[in-house]
């Protein structure tokens, strides 16, 4: 009896210590990220004025600010693509669908204002054409994959260039401008300004009237695009954790056998989260346009490689089923930190390239790691 109680001890504390190790592996793969975005930021705080033999530094308000309205597209890309990877699905579309959001944006704007429109209606109604027109063709995606069975990665592949042809067919292949001088303001704009030495301080929402020194010391903190992508971000965080529409994503890319049978209307499912990836893409074409005063039909075309790297190495999983808006984000802030930190440091564009594909393969053989020995923990 004696030697039962022993030998039940034993098993009960080998048990606890694996379940120990199996928790401290699942948190090393959720943190590493954010240990090695912790460490870049050091690394440059501390490079980039010696490079630079003291003229600028990394960890300043302004050069900040600039990291943040960087990532802002990018995010935002990412933020849809987020959905859609955890239920199962890719959208080769997002990029595309910027550059078609920053046209329909351009135009709907430009006409709106020049019948008589003040500029708030005209661009209030910008955003609308631009969220009905992204949607409508996220929602032709969604169809074409739910209801036709017909892989994403074909569907959105050849909606990307269905939707750059209607992006050039619209601006006859050039920039779209003539836009009202006023624009400017609701994309460039912020909360606070920030003039640092002597006879500067803190101003709300209105740009203070200086010249010379004065503006050049200002710094804009939070600016109107970071702050309407924030607001976004807290959606999307609300309806993955705390929705039935997030569960039913994570339902749906866990086991698509298992939602059906448990009465998840998954094609309807389908659909919405490839329009929602679409209203993402258009909300940051039409940050774009207010950004640059002007609708370009190849300002998504780069972005689309990075928003899906900031998806993978905030630890989205490929495979569907598992991730997080958060990782996302930290994701889209890493990228944005290492490619600003190597351009402080005058890295040559080419080798910005190549350490991003490093730490995208990084990040997804640390996800195959992980479920490598959980599965081992789980067998012994």
């Amino acid at each position: 009896m004696a030697l039962g109680k022993q030998q039940a001890i034993e098993v009960g504390t080998t048990t606890s210590q694996r379940e120990r190790r199996k928790q401290l592996v699942l948190l090393l793969s959720r943190v590493w990220a954010w240990v090695f975005l912790g460490i870049l930021i050091v690394f440059f705080i501390v490079s980039v004025p010696i490079v630079s033999e003291g003229s600028v530094t990394f960890l300043t308000v302004r050069n900040s600010q600039n990291i943040l309205v960087a990532i802002t597209p990018v995010l935002l890309l990412g933020l849809g693509q987020t959905f859609v990877i955890i239920a199962g699905g890719i959208d080769l579309s997002v990029g595309w669908m910027m550059s078609l959001a920053s046209v329909i944006s351009a135009l709907v704007i430009r006409e709106t204002f020049n019948v008589g429109q003040p500029l708030l209606a005209a661009v209030i109604i910008g955003f609308v054409a631009t969220v009905v027109g992204t949607g409508f063709v996220g929602f032709l995606n969604g169809t074409i994959i739910a209801r036709l069975k017909v892989p994403a990665f074909i569907v959105t592949l050849g909606s990307s260039f269905i939707v750059r042809g209607v992006a050039f067919l619209l601006t006859d292949n050039t920039t779209v401008i003539g836009l009202p001088p006023g624009l400017r303001d609701y994309g460039n704009n912020a909360l606070i300004y920030l003039i640092r030495g002597e006879g500067g301080g803190v101003y709300f929402l209105n740009s203070p009237d200086v010249t010379g020194d004065l503006l050049r010391n200002m710094d804009r903190v939070l600016p109107y695009p970071v702050v309407l992508t924030v607001i976004v971000v807290a959606i999307a965080m609300f309806l993955l954790k705390k929705t039935q529409f997030g569960r039913h994503t994570y339902a749906i890319g866990g086991n698509l056998e298992a939602a059906l049978r448990a009465g998840i209307p998954v094609d309807r499912h389908i659909i919405s989260l490839y329009m929602l990836s679409a209203v993402t893409a258009g909300i940051a074409g039409f940050l774009s346009t207010l950004r640059f005063t002007a609708g370009s039909a190849v300002i998504g075309d780069p972005l689309l490689l990075s928003s899906i790297a900031a998806v993978i190495i905030g630890g989205v999983s490929l495979f569907g089923g598992a991730g997080s808006v958060m990782g996302t984000v930290i994701g889209a802030l890493l990228i944005a930190v290492l490619t600003t930190g190597l351009v402080m440091l005058n890295v040559l564009p080419f080798w910005q390239f190549i350490v991003v594909g490093v730490v995208v393969i990084l990040a997804v053989l640390i996800d195959q790691a992980r479920d490598l020995i959980i599965g081992r923990f789980e067998s012994e």
